[in-house]
């Protein structure tokens, strides 16, 4: 059976990559919920879509590269919103920098040690408890 896009309302038209996009075919091309979308507008005012009447939103290929670098920061590097707002107001959010999430709070080098040290130990009482 065919699909035909009169009857699916799934299937679009390919569009150009220079072509603006709405909200609905950006969350599902980025996977992310709309209401996600307008929540990160207001986090990271860099997001500017173009507001048309009714407040529809228009999404420019600028806006798309970034709403899906902030994702992959969030979702997959694991940064805080904060992270990614410091990132964007330091200008570091070009692709492929900060391939590593960066620590919030810089902890003292002792109290890692002490917290390897005891994860070590509770590591060496669970394999003791799983041989018994």
């Amino acid at each position: 059976m065919s699909e035909d896009p009169t009857e699916s309302g799934r299937l679009r038209a390919r569009k150009a990559p220079t072509a603006f996009r709405t909200i609905s075919e950006v969350a599902d091309d980025l996977h992310i919920p709309q209401h996600v979308l307008r929540f990160w507008e207001t986090k990271f005012p860099q997001l500017k879509p173009l507001k048309r009447g009714g407040g529809r939103r228009y999404y420019r290929p600028e806006d798309i590269a970034l709403l899906r670098r902030v994702s992959d920061l969030l979702y997959t590097q694991g940064y805080t919103i904060k992270g990614v707002q410091r990132l964007l107001r330091e200008g570091g959010l070009a692709e492929g920098e900060a391939e590593a999430p960066q620590p919030e709070l810089e902890a003292p080098p002792g109290s890692l040690r002490a917290v390897l040290e005891e994860l070590e130990e509770l590591a060496e009482e669970l394999h003791a408890i799983a041989g018994r």
